[in-house]
């Protein structure tokens, strides 16, 4: 079964919560733009130390290759690494 985009933005992406989240995540892309640590096009992403995307303070946000940013430290049941 094809995935079905249009359903996926109604029931998650579109919701007011997730539009706010998105909008937080684009302006620490922007702010680091600004400063001129990324430009649009290079394949890096903005990361954010803490997780909280809410917080876009810069010593919060950090340039990682978009691989490294989009998955976490596993440990042997699959779960997040921590410590």
């Amino acid at each position: 079964m094809a995935r079905n985009y249009r359903q996926e933005y109604d029931r998650y992406q579109g919701t007011p919560e997730q539009k706010k989240a998105r909008a937080r995540r684009n302006a620490g892309r922007r702010l680091m733009e600004r400063l001129g640590k990324v430009s649009k096009g290079d394949g890096k992403d903005v990361a954010h130390k803490d997780n909280n995307t809410k917080n876009n303070k810069k010593s919060n946000l950090k340039v990682q290759d978009a691989s490294k940013n989009r998955s976490f430290p596993r440990n042997k049941k699959a779960g997040r690494k921590r410590g």
